[in-house]
C-alpha cells in the first residue's frame, strides 16, 4: 500500500504533536517532517516533496500566505492545507489565489481535519461550511469581490519578506542574509515600502504587518 506523506508546519510544538497524532493514526498515512517557520516548510517541501503540507497562518520568518505562494511554486504537486485559527474574508481568498485548497479553523473537529487530508490526496478541495461562506460571499450575498487592488496586494512578495523580517525584529545586515540580497537591496526595499503605504514611522509599519496578518500581535 502506498503511504501518504504529510509535512506538518507550525511554529507550536504541541499542536503538532497533537497533528502528527492525527495524522499516524491514518493506516497509510505518515509525517515526512515539521517545520516551526515558513522557511524551514519550504526547505522540507522541497527535500521530500510530501503529498500534503498542513499550514499555519501564523509562522515565523515567513507566514503562511507568502510560504504557501513559494511551496506551490517549488512543487506544484503538493497540496496545501490552511490550519489556522484566523478566519478573515481577504486572508481565505488570499490563500486560494496562493494555492491552497484547503482551508479548516482549528477550532472545527478531528473529523474534518481527516476528511481534508482524504480530499487533498485525490487532489480535491474542502473546507467547512463556514469557510465555504466566506469564500463564496460574493455568490452568496451579492458581496463585491475582494479587490486584488488592496493596500496587502501593492507589495511584491519580496517586500511583503522584507516587511515581515523587519516587523519581527531583524535588522536591514539580517534581512539581507536570510534573503541573500545586498544589504543596500534590503534598505532599498524598506525604503520603497514606507513609500508604497505611505508610512511615517517603523510603528506604522508593525501596525499594517499586523492588521495584515503578515506577523502576529
Amino acid at each position: 500500500m502506498n503511504t501518504t506523506k504529510v509535512l506538518l508546519a507550525d511554529d507550536h510544538e504541541m499542536m503538532r504533536r497533537g497533528l502528527r497524532a492525527a495524522v499516524e493514526n491514518m493506516p497509510g498515512w505518515e509525517v515526512c517532517g515539521e517545520a516551526s517557520t515558513g522557511r524551514e516548510a519550504i526547505d522540507l517541501t522541497e527535500k521530500f516533496r510530501p503529498s500534503i503540507v498542513v499550514m499555519d497562518m501564523s509562522m515565523p520568518d515567513l507566514n503562511g500566505l507568502e510560504a504557501t505562494r513559494q511551496i506551490k511554486k517549488a512543487s506544484p504537486l503538493t497540496e496545501v492545507l490552511v490550519f489556522t485559527g484566523v478566519e478573515e474574508e481577504k486572508l481565505v481568498h488570499q490563500m486560494f489565489e496562493a494555492g491552497a485548497r484547503s482551508y479548516i479553523l482549528k477550532t472545527d473537529g478531528k473529523e474534518h481535519f481527516e476528511a481534508a487530508l482524504r480530499a487533498l490526496a485525490a487532489h480535491k478541495s474542502y473546507f467547512t461550511s463556514d469557510v465555504g461562506e466566506v469564500l463564496f460571499a460574493k455568490f452568496l450575498h451579492g458581496k463585491e469581490e475582494v479587490s486584488k487592488d488592496s493596500t496587502p496586494g501593492r507589495l511584491t512578495n519580496r517586500e511583503r519578506e522584507v516587511v515581515q523580517l523587519l516587523t519581527e525584529g531583524k535588522s536591514n545586515k539580517e534581512v539581507a542574509d536570510i534573503l541573500g540580497i545586498s544589504q543596500k537591496t534590503a534598505e532599498t526595499h524598506r525604503a520603497t515600502v514606507m513609500k508604497k503605504l505611505k508610512l511615517a514611522s517603523f510603528a506604522d509599519l508593525v501596525k499594517y504587518a499586523i492588521r495584515n496578518h503578515i506577523v502576529s500581535a
